[in-house]
Order: structure tokens, then sequence, then C-alpha cells
């Protein structure tokens, strides 16, 4: 506990020299995802339980064990070990039918997910706003191929296989595409916040945030990093805070 405590302190001192003011989120043991949107944020830890931060602790999210949570406008989403996919209602994750999936992104109307031979799926905004139980999903099916796939408002983003970064716009109402542009870095995962803000991992366990993002080049300009003394593992941005679960399963709080 002696030495979690000094490091938990220099990683405090050493993440407030890059630019953003960084502490320990409430502690939460073997995390392994992270998730922020629509003003809620959501985790799931080593033992596929899932949690959504009530105030300054963790609460259970839910009865159903999940590998994979995500939270936006579409609500809440997430995937079992056996790539089920669920969403949140009436206080509890129940099934769906349809398809399984990898990992799900809920952050804008619609919903988008990848398989696990990297297929690439979407459910438009009036089925995943209305879907009951008993009823089977209409995925659509989206060209290109991605191992793990965020969207926001101006655009969703995608990493393949071979650590390249994608763009497109998607359209909520037929998931129809305008074309996957590649983009120019490597990563293995990229998270897209509700205001439009993108930020990837690389497989080094580097931030970068994409800049230059407007209405007009939706794709942005360049990349900048945002040094840590840590590895990072996963990140998710929201209302202005920069979330992120280390490789070692500390969470933190960026602002």
């Amino acid at each position: 506990m002696k030495a979690l405590a000094t490091f938990l302190v220099l990683l405090n001192y050493f993440t407030r020299c890059h630019g953003w003011i960084c502490t320990t989120a409430p502690e939460h043991v073997a995390a392994t995802q992270v998730d922020a949107g629509n003003g809620m944020v959501v985790m799931t830890d080593k033992n596929s339980n899932a949690f959504f931060l009530s105030d300054s602790s963790w609460s259970k999210l839910g009865s159903v064990p999940l590998k994979h949570v995500t939270v936006g406008y579409a609500g809440v989403w997430g995937v079992n070990l056996d790539n089920r996919v669920y969403k949140f209602a009436a206080g509890d994750f129940f099934p769906t039918r349809g398809i399984t999936l990898i990992q799900v992104d809920a952050g804008q109307h619609q919903v988008v997910g990848v398989t696990h031979q990297n297929s690439i799926h979407c459910l438009n905004a009036s089925s995943a706003s209305s879907i009951q139980e008993e009823g089977v999903l209409n995925w659509n099916t989206i060209s290109g191929a991605l191992m793990y796939m965020s969207c926001g408002p101006l655009g969703c983003w995608g990493v393949n296989s071979g650590q390249n970064i994608y763009f497109t716009k998607v359209s909520p109402d037929a998931c129809s595409i305008s074309g996957w542009r590649q983009i120019d870095g490597a990563a293995v995962k990229v998270e897209v916040g509700t205001d439009g803000r993108v930020f990837v991992v690389n497989q080094s366990g580097n931030v970068y945030e994409r800049t230059g993002i407007s209405e007009a080049v939706p794709q942005g300009t360049g990349w900048s990093q945002i040094t840590f003394c840590v590895a990072i593992n996963h990140v998710t941005y929201d209302l202005g805070r920069l979330w992120l679960l280390t490789n070692t399963g500390v969470l933190l709080n960026c602002i």
C-alpha cells in the first residue's frame, strides 16, 4: 500500500507538468475499460462487473457480466464475454438479438460496433432508441474492416488491425457513410468526445489528441501528444474531463 501511495503521488506530480491536472479517480481495483459520454462515466473490471460513477464512488450498473460498456446519446450498451450485445433499460441490461460484437460505441444517436472478424456494423438512431427485448435488431453493415470504432458529432473514427486510423461521416438515420479516409498516424484505440474532440492510444501506451478539427475540416490536421509518466491502456473524454486507464489498472481523472 505504501508503494502504491508513493506511485500515485509521483503520477499526479508528473501529469501536472504536461498541461493536464490529473488526480486518481475514485478507487476501484482492477479496472479494465472506461467510457464517458453524455455526462456519465462507466467502467468494467477484471471480473466483468459494470459500474457507473456516482458522485465520488462507483456504483454497480446492472447485474449482467460485461467485458465492455459504452455510454452516450444512444444510451448505455455493453458486450458480454460471448460477444452478445446488451442494452441498459429499466434498471438492468437485457440481451439483444441480431449480431455479436466485440466492441460497441453509443456516443451518438446511432450505435456502431465491430466483430471478431473486424466487420463494421451500425444500428440506426430509430432502432437504437426504440428496441424491445424480444425484437431482433436490424444492424447495417458498413464497408471496411476495423477492430475499434468511436463516433462523435462530426463523424466516426476507427482503427484497424494494422493500427491504421480512419475517419468517415455516418448518417444516424440511414447508417450510410461518406467513405473512409485514412488519417496519418498509428493507434490501437480511438475515442471521440461528445463535443467532437478525438484522442487515440498507440501500441506503446502514448496518448495523442487530434488537432485542427472543425466543421469545415472534421478529420483535423495533425496530432498533439499528451505526455504521461506511465503507459495508458484506454482513454475517454467528456465535459472537459479526460479519463485515463493505465496499464496497471489505475484510473485517472484529468482536466
